[in-house]
């Protein structure tokens, strides 16, 4: 059972690695080892929380979803009168996912996920790709 719980932990480093590859490209704080220890955390607390006896398994997923919106919170700052690092925070939030799905055994799921995550992340490296954001309609209106 350790074995198959090792290889669950293994799994989620990896999806965490896969999910930080983008944001550490892109020069983000949050990146490979930021991802990796959040999908691996996420993993080990909800590998825990299936073994605690006569205890909820829920519970400890809830603080783990909670816990990581309050360190998603720490990396959204005003700049300039400019909201950044909110793609930062929305993915450190769903790496916890990937983390806990890994744990409790929804591989296609932890795998799914961290392919959206990633694919999500580098959409705007797509040609064309600004002509359907807002900060294009934005500085087209600031220039008018």
């Amino acid at each position: 059972m350790e074995l198959l719980f090792a290889a669950r932990i293994v799994l989620s480093g990896l999806l965490g690695a896969i999910i930080g590859l983008d944001r550490e490209r892109q020069g983000s704080d949050a990146g490979v080892r930021t991802c990796m220890a959040i999908s691996i955390g996420s993993c080990a607390f909800s590998l825990i929380s299936l073994h605690v006896v006569n205890g909820e398994p829920t519970r400890i997923a809830a603080q783990v979803v909670s816990g990581i919106g309050f360190l998603g919170a720490g990396v959204i700052l005003q700049v300039r009168g400019r909201i950044e690092g909110l793609t930062t925070a929305a993915t450190l939030w769903a790496t916890a996912s990937v983390g806990m799905a890994s744990a409790f055994g929804m591989y296609v799921l932890a795998i799914l996920t961290t392919a959206l995550i990633y694919g999500m992340l580098v959409l705007h490296h797509f040609p064309g790709w600004k002509r359907f954001t807002r900060s294009k309609c934005r500085s087209k209106n600031e220039t008018e």
